[in-house]
């Protein structure tokens, strides 16, 4: 079964990620059966917030196939993606993601995203960041222009 495979795989980045200064997750992007990207987490090593291994992933099939829209492919991460990440996949419209340890399993290591879940349950004027909307005028001309441009590509 080559799923199990390229699981294992995210699995063996994940731990060998830790020996290199990362953090315990790893991820494939696989298209036609074929691995076309890895990625690991290099938040703390990096000093990036956004350097998750799914986001990594992402990042680099996108170059390889040279386009943002990633349908047709899959991922296989080592643990259940964070609400970045699994909006960075959503965006990316890849097809399915296969996980292995769940966000109650990162919980349980330090790594507790449901605080974020929360939050999006929340009205903007009461989340935890502050919130201030400024300058709308100004800022719904892109969107018009946007919403106007003939050639635009959408995604």
């Amino acid at each position: 079964m080559k799923e199990k495979k390229f699981m294992q795989r995210a699995i063996e980045l994940s731990v060998e990620n830790i020996k290199n200064n990362g953090g315990p997750f790893g991820a494939v992007i696989v298209k036609d059966g074929i691995i076309i990207s890895e990625g690991t987490n290099r938040v703390t090593a990096n000093n990036d917030p956004t350097a998750h291994a799914e986001i990594s992933a992402i990042r680099q099939a996108a170059q390889k196939l040279n386009t943002f829209n990633l349908s047709g492919c899959e991922i296989y991460t080592s643990c259940e993606p964070c609400p970045m990440c699994l909006s960075a996949i959503y965006w990316a419209h890849l097809d399915k993601i296969y996980f292995g340890n769940t966000k109650t399993d990162a919980k349980d290591i330090g790594f507790d995203d449901s605080f974020i879940y929360d939050e999006l349950e929340m009205n903007p004027d009461d989340r935890k960041v502050a919130m201030e909307r400024l300058l709308p005028e100004e800022a719904i001309l892109a969107f018009e222009d946007w919403k106007n441009k003939e050639d635009k590509i959408e995604y």
